[in-house]
């Protein structure tokens, strides 16, 4: 059986493919948003959910759209839900039209 891979957060694609590339500290991000350093820190160490109002402003900074960060995040949310849940999605009995 294949081994799934766990869940991309998306401070990890903020860390890895924007930060670090890019040569951007968290703390030039979130002066550049507005926001404070700690919530940009806290997405970027994988503890924090990026929100709507993160969402647009990553997406005017970086040129991504807002739906790119959501997307991430909502992908994110998903398939750890899942991991926890599956056991019991899998006792739910799907709806059967009569």
């Amino acid at each position: 059986m294949a081994r799934k891979l766990p869940p991309i957060h998306p401070g990890e694609i903020l860390r890895e493919e924007f930060l670090v590339p890019l040569k951007l500290t968290p703390y030039a991000v979130a002066a550049a948003l507005n926001v404070p350093r700690t919530r940009i820190e806290r997405i970027a160490r994988e503890e924090k959910s990026v929100t709507a109002d993160t969402a647009l402003r990553l997406g005017k900074f970086f040129k991504t759209g807002a739906a790119f960060w959501m997307n991430i995040q909502t992908r994110f949310d998903l398939e750890t839900a899942e991991d926890v849940l599956a056991p019991q999605i899998k006792r739910i009995a799907s709806y059967e039209a009569v």
